[in-house]
């Protein structure tokens, strides 16, 4: 894969093939983060408009920018292939590609995978140990399995996250584009990588998959879990109408907020009333105890901790509260995500590897281990940027690919 990329020094996945049959942001974001490893990930796409993922910089719920940014993230050291998998030329030529393929990833839905021949037990027969990796909505069983849904539909609403967020009396919570994907994208990785140890072990292929169902339900565990164990919710829902005066978001005097966390027992109260210069409120006969500070008096101890918040800016009281051992936060505003020194520093906004990308900074997948390299980003294809190129590798004549792309196959 090294002479098919330009690249000079061995990754852990360099030589690993991977197909990447999927669209907008889940399973491709899964492929990306192999390519990111060194994997040779050829992006397949239809021939006209390629992945819906292509235009989702200029959606109305995303930021307006120059550059195709979101296009950008996830086709990143890809290779891109325009195929008709409509046609039995193109469903030849991906035949042929996963053939010798170690993933195959997609998350079409089982009608178009049934319709294309692309299930796992079509493709296994081609290639017996084939890493198929399955991304649904709702589950590989069950009367949902065949239904479409994005991140918005299963990961967001159909878990109750959309609920359980939202501001009591208030609209369910709108989810961000992609917010579900991203977690989804990790845990299908996380199946891939551990189906291709088993196979280093064993020589077996085998079918990983993941839901975004599956992993919006994860990411509410926290509550669903106690909701499962026969939880009595009303009064769950009752006790959290209000906030906890340690949950509560505090607004200072130039329009921030602070956010305040696990300050749950007498000392750290303590400490954090101190450094407000409030410890008169630990004598406040409204206050008597943790107990009624936490419980039936929340609001109002609440309220007199905002009072006190309020006259000061945030930059004020993050110095003073510095030196307390307090866990306090700003809540910073995505405008300062994007120049985060910390981010940064950490590599979890990386600098592309050379001139070609308009995007200065790229935000890079959360999976970090110091023995093994990362390929640097690298401008994402355009549509079926390196077609003659992987038909070519396939074995195809030059008068072949000429015909495959006079017919619109390619």
């Amino acid at each position: 894969m090294a002479a098919k990329t330009g690249l000079v020094t061995p990754y852990l996945f360099s030589g690993l093939k991977v197909i990447d049959c999927a669209s907008v942001i889940a399973a491709p974001a899964a492929a990306t983060m192999l390519a990111d490893f060194g994997a040779d990930v050829i992006k397949v796409e239809q021939p006209g408009n390629g992945d819906m993922l292509r235009l989702l910089s200029n959606i109305d719920t995303t930021p307006d920018a120059d550059p195709d940014w979101f296009w950008e993230l996830h086709g990143r050291n890809k290779r891109g292939l325009a195929l008709d998998l409509k046609s039995a030329q193109g469903q030849e030529v991906l035949h042929r590609l996963i053939g010798d393929a170690d993933v195959f990833i997609t998350n079409y839905p089982y009608p178009v995978r049934d319709a294309l021949g692309l299930t796992y037990d079509t493709l296994r027969e081609l290639n017996p140990t084939l890493i198929y990796a399955s991304l649904t909505a709702y589950g590989e069983e069950g009367p949902e399995r065949d239904r479409k849904g994005f991140d918005q539909l299963a990961y967001w609403a159909r878990s109750g996250l959309m609920d359980i967020m939202r501001e009591p009396g208030t609209l369910p919570t709108q989810g961000l584009p992609g917010m579900g994907d991203h977690p989804t994208a990790v845990s299908l990785y996380a199946g891939i990588v551990t189906a291709l140890l088993h196979r280093e072990r064993t020589g077996e292929g085998a079918m990983v998959h993941t839901s975004l169902l599956a992993n919006g339900l994860w990411s509410a565990a926290g509550i669903v879990q106690g909701a499962m164990a026969g939880g009595d919710m009303a009064r769950y829902r009752e006790r959290n109408r209000i906030y906890s005066p340690m949950l509560r978001p505090y607004e200072t005097a130039d329009g921030r907020w602070l956010q305040f966390n696990m300050i749950r027992d007498e000392e750290t109260l303590t400490r954090l009333l101190v450094a407000l210069n409030a410890a008169e409120l630990l004598a406040d006969p409204r206050f008597p105890d943790l107990e009624t500070m936490f419980g039936e008096a929340r609001e109002p101890f609440g309220d007199e901790i905002q009072q006190i918040v309020r006259t000061k800016n945030a930059t004020e009281w993050l110095s003073e509260l510095d030196g307390h051992g307090l866990p306090v936060n700003l809540v910073a505003t995505v405008e300062e995500a994007a120049v985060d020194e910390q981010a940064r520093i950490n590599a979890i906004a990386v600098q592309p590897v050379n001139g070609e990308l308009d995007t200065p900074w790229i935000i890079n997948h959360p999976v970090k281990v110091t023995s093994v390299p990362q390929v640097g980003p690298r401008r994402a294809p355009a549509l079926g940027e390196h077609g003659r190129e992987i038909l070519a590798e396939l074995g195809y004549s030059p008068d072949e690919i000429d015909a495959l792309v006079a017919a619109r196959i390619t």
